[in-house]
């Protein structure tokens, strides 16, 4: 590899996701995160890593953790309507010869100790309460001034600072910045009931249910609403106002809002936000990754699976060519068509649920994906 140093700003999923990626790959990594620890870093309470996420969890050896620590389920998802009565059944994709199962689902803190575990021991050099001040390019390399004050000299920078990327605000300017669609999602950690083997959906009057299996007896549930956007500092009372949204729903949903959301749940109301930038995805140098780069809402549980997918084969073309445009071109070539399709039906699938998108079929949107999202990378 020509590419012998790197620093990557961010160390969230497709941050320690690439760090790993580089390092096996024979880079010297340094991460630079601008929270105090791993544990400050961590928002939210589960995620979904579909068999695609999976694949490329395998690439840098943390796939087996990932499951041992999970739930994989044996299919996708199933969908009731609002009285609790079936609707559909979704059984996922899998990747034929890889033994990984359609769906994992994982807890964040677990995910991420299992990536920060990982980057360890490929000798990745982590540094958190640290950001950057300053990006300075060369033909040659970039210095980077660091906010302790050290300056850095290396052959590749890496933009994996998530929605607010501070990185595509240096190199690509303050007029990028992603769209608020008007939905925001409740989740809440909840046992994990017998009927919570795979993703259960549950379509409302105004707003989409749902659980998701996360370990071996956890789930988390979710609830889509439309609404204007929260304030990042929010002192509501979200139990009552969630209860009163699931107010209409009888089933399993019904049961989440009586027996398991009370005084006690610690739940996160997140606003759901939307960006894909065109080409070039770098400057120089200096590339993006992730959210800063795709944003993507939650509706079919993609925005982790397509950071770490980005940091895979960014760092195969890094291996191959170096950090050259080549290399960098080749990297938007391969994830360009495969994100843009995963923000676009994101975003369909939420209008469909806020009823803006009349005749849509999310059942087909999300088995066209999954499918889509099972080919080689």
């Amino acid at each position: 590899m020509s590419t012998s140093t790197a620093l990557i700003v961010g160390g969230g999923i497709g941050g320690l996701s690439a760090a790993i990626a580089l390092s096996d790959a024979g880079c010297e990594v340094t991460v630079v995160e601008r929270h105090a620890d791993v544990h400050s870093s961590v928002y939210g309470v589960g995620i979904i890593q579909p068999v695609n996420a999976l694949r490329a969890l395998a690439a840098i050896g943390c796939a087996d953790a990932c499951i041992e620590a999970g739930y994989p389920a044996e299919g996708w998802g199933k969908m009731y309507d609002v009285d609790g009565v079936f609707l559909h059944a979704m059984p996922g994709a899998v990747i034929e010869g890889s033994g990984l199962p359609p769906l994992n689902g994982v807890t964040r803190p677990k995910l991420h100790e299992i990536l920060t575990e990982r980057a360890h021991d490929a000798g990745v050099d982590i540094r958190y309460g640290t950001s950057f001040t300053t990006l300075e390019q060369d033909d040659d390399a970039v210095t980077v001034t660091l906010t302790d004050g050290q300056v850095a000299r290396v052959d590749l920078v890496v933009g994996a600072d998530g929605v607010r990327s501070q990185v595509r605000r240096e190199v690509f300017g303050s007029q990028l910045q992603p769209r608020y669609i008007g939905q925001s999602a409740y989740r809440v950690n909840v046992p994990l009931d017998p009927e919570i083997d795979r993703i259960i959906l549950q379509a409302g009057p105004e707003g989409m249910a749902g659980f998701v299996p996360i370990g071996k007896d956890l789930a988390y549930f979710f609830y889509n609403a439309q609404m204007e956007r929260p304030p990042h500092e929010d002192r509501r009372d979200l139990v009552a106002e969630l209860r009163e949204h699931l107010r209409p729903f009888a089933g399993l949903t019904a049961r989440a809002r009586d027996e398991w959301i009370d005084g006690s749940s610690e739940i996160v109301l997140r606003p759901e936000e939307s960006l894909i930038l065109p080409g070039p995805w770098h400057r120089g140098r200096v590339v993006l990754l992730g959210d800063a780069v795709h944003a993507i809402t939650p509706h079919l549980g993609q925005g982790a699976a397509q950071a770490i997918e980005d940091a895979v084969v960014l760092a195969e073309e890094v291996s191959r060519q170096g950090a050259t445009d080549a290399a960098f071109q080749a990297y938007l070539h391969r994830r360009f068509e495969r994100c843009e399709l995963i923000v676009q039906t994101s975003l369909n699938i939420g209008e469909w649920e806020m009823g803006r998108l009349e005749g849509f079929d999310n059942v087909a949107a999300t088995n066209h994906v999954l499918e889509v999202m099972a080919r080689p990378l």
